[in-house]
Formats: C-alpha cells, structure tokens, sequence
C-alpha cells in the first residue's frame, strides 16, 4: 500500500488556460469569422444608440492604442482594445435596511454573497424594488469587489438576473454584441491587485481599469474559448475533487496504519527480541549513570500506570511508560527570544515543523553566536532528537536529521530519548498521543500543552528490535 502525495497546483493550471486563451492559443481559428475589427464597430454603434436613448451617458473617449502598449502578440483577427470599450463599469449601491424585504422584485447581493464558489450569483436572501431600479446591474454583469480587504480574494462572479449589488462591489457590464461569458474570462485573467490603490482602505481604481489593455476575438472566437475553458475548469474541479478525496482517505490509512503499530498489530512479535521491561532497567541504569555525571539533574519519579488508565491492550513484552521513563531529556525553547540579529545560529519555532520535516525556510530568526551558546544549554537540540511543537499547533512533530546547530523557542519541545528516534517520532504522531497531547492542553487563545503534562503522556514501548521492524514496515507504507 503506497500512499503517494497528489501534487496539484489547480489554480495555476487554471491561470495557464487563460493565458493561453488570452493569447488566442486555445482554439484554432477560423478564417470565416467575422474579424474583431467589425465587431468593434457593432460595438460602438449600440454605445451611441444607447447615449441616444439616454440610458448611458457620453463619456470622454480612451487614448488610441500605441504599438509599443501591446504586451503580446495576438491573432490577425483580433483587436487590441482598452477593458472600457468591452463594457460599462459600474459602482454598486447600498440600499436603506427599511427597503430590504423578501417580497420585493430585484435580488440585492453584498460581497459576502460571493463567498461560495458558485460562477453565477443565484442564492438570493434579500430583495429591493423599483426605487433601485437605477441602480441595478443587468443580467451577465460581471460583479468584484471593489473596496476593502475583499479585493485581495479576487472574486468574480456574474448576475444571473437584474440586481442590486451594495457600495464595495462593482460591476462590467458587457455590451450586448460579446460573449458575456468570454468577457468574463478575459476579466478573471486580469490580475485585480494591479488596480488597487490606497493601503490602510484598499478600493479598485476605476480609471485605471477601465484603460487597461485587453485582446479581443471574433465573436465566434470568443464562443469557443469560452466553452473550451468551460470545459477545462469542470475537468479541474473533478481532479480537484477526486484529489481532496485521495487526501482524506491517505490521512485515514495513515492514522489507521499507525492505530496498528501502537498496538503491536502491525508486524509479528518475535520471542527471540529482548523485552520491553528490559529496555527500560537499561534506561533507567543509562539515567543514573547520566546524573551521577552531571550531564541530567536528577527529577522526581513519575507515577506508575495503573490498568485503568492504559487505553488498549499490548503484546506481553510490551511496556506502558510515560515519555519521561524514556527520555534523556525534555525540554522547550527559550520563553523570552532574543532579539534578531539576522546572523549567527537560526531559532525555530513551531511553524518551521511541517509534514515530519524541519523547514528551515519557514522564518528568518537568528541569534548571536554568543547568545547562541547561552540558548543551547537549555536546548541543546542534536542529531537524532525528536522536535515536538507544544504552542499553538500542537503535535506535529520532526527528527533531527541534521548537524547544523540551531536553537528554538517554547513552541517546540526537544525529546531526546533512549529508544529509536523515528518510532519515537511515529509514536507522538499517531492519534493515541496527539489526544492526550490536546486533553491536557490548556489556554484561550492559543493552546499549550506544559512540560510537567507532557512528561507524564502514556505511551506503547516495543522491545528495541521491534521498534526497527514497526519503523520500517510504516516507513514501507508511508511516504512523507
């Protein structure tokens, strides 16, 4: 059983698609379309029609377009236009809360409604009426934020019907002569940030946007793009889809795999292999030997396991243990880190513990080289330690595998032991321990677990020569 990792990156295939489709590499083209130069001009006849009925007003014409402007390259039968010559943008309107009933006509929308990752916006729970009528977004407006920190989520979505949208949503209403659909396409292939002006309150620069450069197919073109990605994003939510689902059931396997190796279940015993219980009167020799020579203070004795606290049964040369029967030592990071001085020794913390692994990349904290040698009294993290993280994610665990001396902060917990550093690892991982690690976790608004708690945490003991075969058989199964 291989329980390989899904790498799949579906956003950047998706902004691939529409690179590509922006660029007129996605479909063929035909030569019998009607060309975009026609088009444009069907375009500017129903602008001038609609300022004739008054229901846009005439506004200053964009700058024309210089060929030094042109980002790329783009097919003989399109046209490179400005984003306000494919549609009207609109600001949206925040009606009075006396006005908002459900028995009214138009559908009222805020940006929070786009949060579900429907395309079209149909889940309608307030409705305005003809006082608004001004206001409303015709059907196939294309809505996005348009202030506040909403913008940086980039959301798109289209009115499937006449609606109102409130003050921080904004609106591309596509003339009636495009693919609403392909104009919708071309503006998720726009990188919205680029528009934004302001910091402490972001909001959209309508101006700006409204300049931008955009290409422009044919009208038929323009269809088949739009299907084509159409049917590409559906293609990438069922990968998508089938990949969540492969996530779930690998972490089951996993948790299931390492249930069965806590309880002795998971290889053969041999009775050949020296026992638990003589492990540990090897521990506990190794540990007196260790105090007598300064190298560990003495500690109190831990209280021994009674048979109702032991959660499942284990194979006779076993032994339940607490983690300090079995530890050397144990220890945290410093509580009060040092200032950063950008050179030296690197400190760690919990964030930099991922997946089994020490990310080194994760923060960009040092120490001194002297104020490192005062930090590694109390850490003294070495190769073949277990790394713990005990503030606020809590119980993902590492192995030392690497002679670069480093130093961390109290989110982590440094266990070096007397047993195999990688059954160790699996143990404190698996949901045996992870449940008492979070049962005695304590805190509001970040959890932590203390040392005098995690010392006292119960755990399976193997004989040694087990250890290896449980470590290799989950090392068989699992790839990290």
């Amino acid at each position: 059983m291989k329980t390989n990792t899904l790498d799949f990156d579906a956003q950047a295939l998706r902004e691939k698609i529409l690179d590509l489709a922006m660029h007129g590499k996605l479909v063929p083209q035909d030569p019998n379309d009607e060309p975009a130069s026609v088009l444009l001009e069907k375009i500017k006849a129903e602008k001038e029609q609609l300022i004739k009925e008054k229901k846009i007003k005439k506004s200053k014409p964009l700058a024309p377009i210089t060929d030094d402007e042109k980002p790329f390259d783009i097919p003989d039968s399109w046209e490179w236009v400005r984003l306000g010559d494919v549609g009207l943008l609109k600001n949206g309107k925040t009606p009075k809360k006396e006005d908002i009933s459900s028995d009214n006509i138009y559908p009222y929308f805020k940006v929070k409604d786009m949060n579900n990752n429907n395309l079209y916006m149909e889940n309608v729970k307030n409705w305005v009426g003809e006082k608004y009528s001004r206001q409303v977004m015709p059907k196939n407006t294309i809505i996005f934020p348009k202030n506040g920190g909403a913008i940086l989520t980039a959301k798109k979505r289209i009115l499937s019907q006449d609606s109102l949208v409130d003050l921080n949503t904004g609106g591309l209403i596509p003339y009636n002569d495009l693919n609403h659909k392909f104009i919708f396409y071309l503006f998720l292939s726009l990188d919205i940030k680029d528009f934004v002006k302001g910091s402490a309150v972001p909001t959209i620069n309508s101006k700006k946007l409204k300049e931008t450069l955009v290409p422009l197919p044919p009208l038929e073109e323009q269809s088949r793009i739009a299907a084509k990605i159409a049917q590409l994003f559906a293609l990438l939510r069922k990968v998508e889809s089938s990949t969540q689902q492969y996530a779930k059931l690998q972490t089951l396997l996993k948790s299931k795999v390492l249930d069965l190796a806590m309880r002795g279940k998971l290889v053969e015993q041999d009775p050949h292999d020296e026992p638990a219980s003589v492990l540990l009167e090897k521990i506990k020799a190794e540990k007196r030997k260790m105090i007598k020579e300064k190298e560990i203070k003495k500690s109190k004795p831990l209280p021994p396991i009674t048979d109702e606290e032991k959660p499942f049964d284990i194979p006779d040369s076993w032994e339940w243990v607490r983690l300090g029967n079995i530890a050397k030592r144990i220890t945290d990071g410093t509580h009060n880190p040092p200032p950063n001085s950008h050179e030296g020794k690197q400190v760690i913390s919990a964030i930099n513990i991922k997946k089994g692994k020490i990310d080194f990349s994760l923060s960009n904290r040092f120490v001194s080289e002297d104020q490192f040698l005062k930090e590694d009294k109390r850490t003294n993290i070495r190769k073949g330690d277990v790394l713990l993280t005990i503030v606020g994610s809590l119980g993902n665990a590492a192995v030392v595998d690497t002679d670069k001396l480093f130093t961390a902060q109290r989110s982590v917990a440094v266990i070096s032991s007397n047993i195999l550093s990688k059954f160790l690892y699996y143990v404190l991982i698996s949901a045996m321990f992870k449940t008492q690690i979070f049962a005695n976790a304590k805190g509001t608004t970040q959890k932590g677990i203390y040392l005098s708690k995690l010392i006292n945490l119960k755990l399976p003991l193997p004989p040694l020569a087990e250890q290896n075969r449980i470590v290799d058989k989950i090392d068989n199964l699992f790839i990290y």
